[in-house]
C-alpha cells in the first residue's frame, strides 16, 4: 500500500501544472495591498539560511539600520537589520526577516501546533519533492509534517483540490506550511 502511494504521488507531482502568481484583474482590484509581513528573528543570517537559501527567496533589501554619526560627531553602532524577500512578485508577498541587535534575549523557541494569536506562513513550491531536503536540513528548522497528499473541497464544494503539504517550524517557532498545489488552487479558474 506504501509503496502504491509512492507511486500515486509522485505520478501526480510529475504531471501537475505549474500554479503561477498573478494579479487580481483589474475591475476586481480593491484600494489594498498586503504589501509585507515582517518576522522579528533571533538571528537574521541563520533566517536567511531558510528563507533565502533552502526556500528560494530572492533578497530585495538586507541593510543595517539605526547607526549613524551622534551630535557629537561620534560613530553609532547599527541596532539592527532588516532584510526583505519576495517570491514571484515584485510589490505585494514580501516577507521581512527584522533582528534588533538591541533586544534582551528572547525565550526558548517552543514549537507547538499554532494557537488563536500565532501566525501561519504558507508557501507554495513548484519542486517541492527536490525543495524540502533543502529546508530540512537548513539549521534550526524542525520538520513538523513530511510532505503528503493532502485533499481539500473547492470553494463550490464539487471538487478537490490536491495539495502535497509539509510544514516545518523556522529557526524562531514560526509555522511555515510549504506546499505544491496539484491541481487549480482556490480563488483560479481551471483551464
Amino acid at each position: 500500500m506504501k509503496i502504491l502511494m509512492a507511486v500515486l504521488i509522485a505520478a501526480l507531482l510529475a504531471f501537475a501544472s505549474a500554479v503561477a502568481a498573478a494579479p487580481v484583474p483589474e475591475e476586481e482590484r480593491g484600494p489594498v495591498d498586503v504589501r509585507r509581513t515582517t518576522l522579528l528573528v533571533r538571528d537574521i543570517d541563520q533566517s536567511l539560511a531558510l528563507y533565502r537559501d533552502a526556500l528560494g527567496l530572492t533578497v530585495i533589501y538586507d541593510q543595517e539600520l539605526g547607526g549613524g554619526v551622534d551630535e557629537d560627531g561620534n560613530e553609532r553602532p547599527p541596532t539592527s537589520r532588516l532584510a526583505l524577500l519576495r517570491a514571484n512578485d515584485t510589490f505585494v508577498g514580501v516577507i521581512g526577516l527584522f533582528h534588533r541587535y538591541t533586544d534582551p534575549e528572547p525565550p526558548p523557541v517552543e514549537n507547538r501546533r499554532p494557537v488563536a494569536g500565532d501566525v501561519i506562513i504558507v508557501i507554495n513550491a513548484t519542486d517541492l519533492d527536490e525543495r524540502f531536503e533543502k529546508v530540512r536540513n537548513s539549521p534550526g528548522v524542525t520538520v513538523h509534517t513530511e510532505p503528503e497528499l493532502r485533499v481539500y473541497p473547492t470553494p463550490d464544494g464539487k471538487g478537490e483540490i490536491q495539495v502535497m503539504f509539509s510544514a516545518i517550524f523556522d529557526p524562531d517557532g514560526f509555522f511555515i506550511e510549504v506546499n505544491q498545489i496539484l491541481g487549480t488552487p482556490a480563488g483560479q479558474q481551471a483551464d
